[in-house]
């Protein structure tokens, strides 16, 4: 159960008090919640990473104004959030257009396994934040504009109060509910029908084995079987790589033409990525004498069909805890 840390639990009367490494303590207790809620605004793991570090660099120099008003954790989300927005203006002035995100990078579960526990008495919350890191609502929150975005995920993720949105964004209640009631317009927009109020998502055995049949058609490169898996209106993307096929047919022509067909010398490494099943592809390399990183598929499987597929490339194995390299006689 997370515990909020307040100016009488440090037994000081301001953070000014406190020492660089007491500061960074402090700090490091709340890096993963932090840097999954800025994976959500800006839906790339790196730029994440990166504005998690800005956010403590601004907590420390400005360490002198939290008054305790609020807790320690939620004045790191309020410097969090602008320190996104501040980079939404700088690198991405546009919102993500056509159903396409080609920033977009996966988040390992097994970091989000580091997130603390929700109470047991509050399953909303298990299943929003479950729902609310899955890649579709990622995809479907960055066609959103940074304020609204922010809004949105302060609101209805985090559980807000509207008066704290507005403090943080110096607007006024009235102009955060509008902003809100425009956001969650835009996110029906986005999000797939069956997700559109972020239910289910549990893996039962169908999915399990749905899985798995994936990984052995794809594996021995047989597209008729991979194709019977696959929902009439399934949609295919690999970021940063322009391009979004839509509809069996388009995605299935997309393999043939990429040379998928008839391929040879791959292996498959089961995984787990943004609470969906997942599966590494690895390709053997002669010269190596091994099979090296190809390609990651994140599945989204709705009714024991396929509707999604997002391939990553090779360069998000390492963060993704997979083997660098898969040995010829099979063993990891």
């Amino acid at each position: 159960m997370r515990t909020d840390t307040r100016l009488e639990d440090l037994g000081v009367s301001g953070l000014g008090e406190v020492d660089e490494p007491a500061f960074s303590g402090l700090a490091e207790r709340h890096r993963r919640e932090l840097h999954v809620h800025c994976y959500r605004m800006l839906g790339s793991f790196e730029d994440a990473e990166d504005t998690v570090q800005e956010t403590f660099l601004r907590a420390w120099r400005r360490r002198e104004t939290f008054a305790g008003r609020s807790t320690f954790r939620a004045w790191l989300y309020r410097i969090a959030t602008n320190a996104c927005l501040d980079l939404l203006a700088k690198r991405r002035p546009e919102p993500a257009t056509g159903g396409e995100v080609r920033w977009l990078q996966p988040y390992p579960d097994r970091l989000l396994d580091e997130l603390p526990a929700a109470d047991a008495d509050e399953p909303e919350t298990v299943a929003v934040a479950r729902e609310t890191i899955e890649l579709a609502y990622l995809v479907a929150v960055q066609h959103l504009a940074p304020r609204p975005r922010a809004v949105l995920i302060l609101r209805d993720v985090l559980g807000w109060p509207a008066k704290d949105v507005a403090e943080l964004l110096g607007d006024s209640v009235n102009s955060v509910n509008s902003a809100l009631q425009r956001a969650r317009a835009g996110m029906r927009e986005h999000l797939p029908a069956e997700r559109q109020d972020w239910t289910g998502g549990e893996e039962d055995a169908g999915t399990r084995d749905l899985v798995r049949r994936f990984t052995e058609a794809s594996v021995a490169t047989d597209i008729p079987a991979i194709t019977a898996m696959l929902r009439d209106d399934v949609r295919c993307s690999m970021p940063p790589t322009p391009g979004l096929q839509v509809g069996r047919d388009a995605v299935v022509n997309s393999w043939v033409e990429d040379g998928f067909e008839g391929m040879t010398g791959l292996r498959a490494v089961p995984t787990a990525v943004n609470r969906q099943p997942a599966v590494a592809f690895y390709h053997w390399r002669e010269q190596e004498q091994a099979y090296l990183p190809l390609t990651i598929d994140v599945l989204r499987i709705t009714g024991g069909a396929i509707t999604e597929i997002i391939t990553f490339h090779d360069d998000q194995f390492p963060r993704l805890g997979l083997p660098e390299r898969l040995p010829a006689d099979g063993t990891e």
